[in-house]
């Protein structure tokens, strides 16, 4: 598998997504093998499917492996239903949904507080059929807005992602400006200034964008990005994306936040699955 160049892989700071690496293992046992293998920072899509608030002891379980294992909580996501599954989010979803995600604001910002974690992600929601499109962006706005008070609060930023096409043909925001687009109404709707974009190249590519030209437009709103190759969402090497070539055009526009590995392993565990990076560039700097 091609790899990384060390020049290329030391500019970044890279952390693994323990929702879709690692997931062979008990989510608490998950910290520890990317620490094994050699990561210092970890991100999470809520790990509770069925549950905006799992309850105290599953959170002090899940905070005391990240802690024991040593390794930094970088981002979270809220609640967003069954994912992996058939949902992209609940907070455009009427009813039980953003009831859930409304429960889940404060739950997953004081979790993420109390890991030092400084990034919270809201997956927008699938369309409903027979819900007018304009009902659930009003009620996407309400909890958006609820959410960045809440992440402002704990001194972090909400991110808000585009997914792809293809692959979530009911989800509203497939492309880097309708992304930026609920960014911008966020923003002008809290004052705070703390909704950014979630810059995910593999989704990106997926819709066809034009990565160069998204990177320009748009790195100066970009509070996170996240890889994997294309096709097939493996690791950088396995399709063609010019992962390195991107970010360090992201670099070059002035990016120097996090680079979440959310990409599948394929056939291999886990722990294979990171040979294109240099084992010394993967430990946060």
């Amino acid at each position: 598998m091609p790899g990384f160049s060390m020049d290329a892989a030391a500019e970044q700071r890279f952390n693994v997504n323990l929702s879709i690496l690692f997931t062979e293992l008990p989510l608490l046992e998950r910290p520890a093998a990317a620490a094994a293998a050699g990561f210092t920072a970890v991100e999470l899509w809520w790990p509770w499917t069925d549950s905006p608030d799992p309850g105290r002891a599953e959170l002090d379980a899940l905070r005391k492996a990240i802690e024991d294992a040593g390794v930094q909580l970088t981002g979270l996501n809220f609640y967003a239903g069954r994912l992996p599954g058939p949902d992209r989010g609940a907070l455009s979803v009427p009813g039980e949904e953003s009831a859930r995600f409304r429960t889940n604001i404060d739950v997953a910002a004081d979790f993420a507080r109390s890991l030092g974690c400084t990034a919270l992600n809201a997956l927008y929601g699938n369309r409903v059929e027979g819900v007018d499109p304009a009902v659930q962006d009003e009620l996407a706005l309400e909890n958006l807005v609820l959410a960045a008070r809440a992440a402002d609060r704990i001194g972090a930023v909400l991110l808000i992602e585009a997914l792809n096409e293809p692959e979530s043909p009911l989800y509203p925001l497939v492309s880097a400006p309708a992304a930026v687009a609920v960014v911008d109404r966020v923003n002008e709707a809290t004052g705070l200034g703390n909704a950014r974009f979630l810059m995910d190249l593999y989704h990106l590519s997926m819709n066809g964008e034009d990565l160069p030209s998204v990177i320009e437009r748009y790195t100066d709103r970009t509070g996170h990005v996240q890889i994997a190759d294309n096709p097939g969402r493996g690791a950088p090497g396995t399709g063609s994306l010019p992962l390195e070539e991107l970010l360090g055009l992201l670099r070059k526009h002035g990016y120097e936040g996090w680079v979440g590995l959310e990409y599948k392993p394929g056939d291999l565990p886990s722990a294979a699955a990171f040979e294109w990076l240099p084992r010394e560039a993967r430990a946060a700097r």
